[in-house]
């Protein structure tokens, strides 16, 4: 069986309960937009790609079903926004759904200025730009993975390659492939991955939980290991490159990643290993000139503290938990990886402007 995170029909939206794994595989139905803000602030469903997919598709599941109003195109273009903006509540420094947000509220507006446009035209269109989504995000993976694994494959023309990956950016944090683990797969698809290292990603255990997790269903060689024996194994197992995935990457590309991103790029920079980010344009934040602006959100200190309901900690210590942190753009060696090719941090701003030019935005 394939693994997806999420499950979508036209009327229906299931997620894979990701607080489960690796011990359960349990789709939960979402049944519109406050499902949805609970299962993102929950983190059943992470990853910052995923993120946006849930939340605009819980939106086109409630239009599908009738919410909003009927006859009024401007009033169901106000609901819209209005949904839009309580689902942006839910975590605040993945950048995705924000950018999903204001190219959907963008359509909304173009449709609605077209000439006889009636609400359930409206609602259709709405729900059809949005079901686009899905197999776009896919697309995309896939051409981060092959521009990555070239940019590699150029750095280290013969033999396998060997990585280090942090957190989980596969099939389980998008709507498939992957984009950090989209690299992977594809050097793997190519017979030219020798290993993968993952980390096991505290406190949530992404890497040990989900990453290990998906590597092993689709027997890609792998190794798991604590957080703090990367820069070990950067010195002492052959490690060529890391790649990791971005919540948000800022103009000059700053990027804020999961907690412990910062100090992979730090002893990367130190053992001369190339340090790439894999993440889509939607990622991309440019109208932030640098990572100082980036929202940094706090997790509970429980969730540091205790692993499924088992203290791990002395009771009532002071505990500092943020759920992200930004890597300088002067750490990211390898480059930012796109589906539109692999760029150096400083290329980033330019690349978007052109492209983003490019699709009328």
């Amino acid at each position: 069986m394939s693994l997806e995170a999420i499950r979508y029909r036209r009327g229906s939206l299931s997620i894979l309960n990701q607080l489960l794994l690796p011990e359960q595989l349990r789709y939960e139905p979402v049944d519109g937009v406050e499902r949805a803000w609970e299962a993102i602030r929950a983190m059943e469903v992470r990853g910052a790609p995923a993120i946006a997919l849930v939340g605009c598709l819980s939106l086109a599941l409630e239009l599908e079903a009738g919410a909003g109003p009927a006859g009024d195109a401007a009033a169901l273009e106000a609901f819209v926004d209005e949904r839009l903006r309580f689902l942006l509540t839910a975590r605040p420094t993945a950048v995705n759904l924000g950018r999903e947000a204001q190219r959907l509220r963008a359509f909304v507006r173009r449709q609605g200025q077209s000439p006889g446009v009636t609400a359930r035209g409206l609602r259709e269109s709405i729900i059809e730009h949005i079901e686009g989504l899905l197999e776009k995000d896919r697309e995309d993976n896939r051409s981060i993975g092959a521009h990555g694994a070239r940019h590699i494959l150029q750095r280290v023309p013969e033999g396998g390659v060997t990585l280090l990956t942090h957190c989980n950016t596969g099939t389980l944090a998008t709507a498939g492939y992957g984009t950090a683990l989209g690299i992977v797969r594809a050097l793997h698809e190519q017979g030219r991955l020798a290993r993968v290292f993952c980390t096991e990603t505290r406190p949530y255990n992404q890497g040990g939980r989900l990453t290990a997790f998906e590597l092993l269903h689709e027997r890609v060689p792998a190794t798991l290991i604590a957080d703090s024996a990367a820069a070990a194994a950067m010195r002492d197992r052959g490690v060529q490159a890391v790649v990791v995935g971005a919540d948000r990457v800022a103009a000059n590309g700053d990027t804020a990643n999961k907690i412990g991103t910062y100090q992979l790029a730090v002893a990367a920079r130190h053992h001369g290993v190339p340090f790439y980010v894999a993440a889509p344009s939607s990622s991309c934040d440019p109208a932030l000139p640098g990572g100082a602006g980036i929202p940094i959100e706090e997790r509970p200190g429980r969730e540091l503290t205790h692993f499924q309901g088992l203290c791990l900690a002395a009771p009532g210590i002071d505990v500092w938990n943020p759920a992200f942190d930004v890597t300088p753009h002067d750490l990211i060696t390898g480059g930012i990886v796109t589906e539109w090719g692999v760029f150096a941090p400083g290329e980033l701003r330019q690349a978007l402007a052109e492209r983003g030019a490019a699709r009328g935005q």
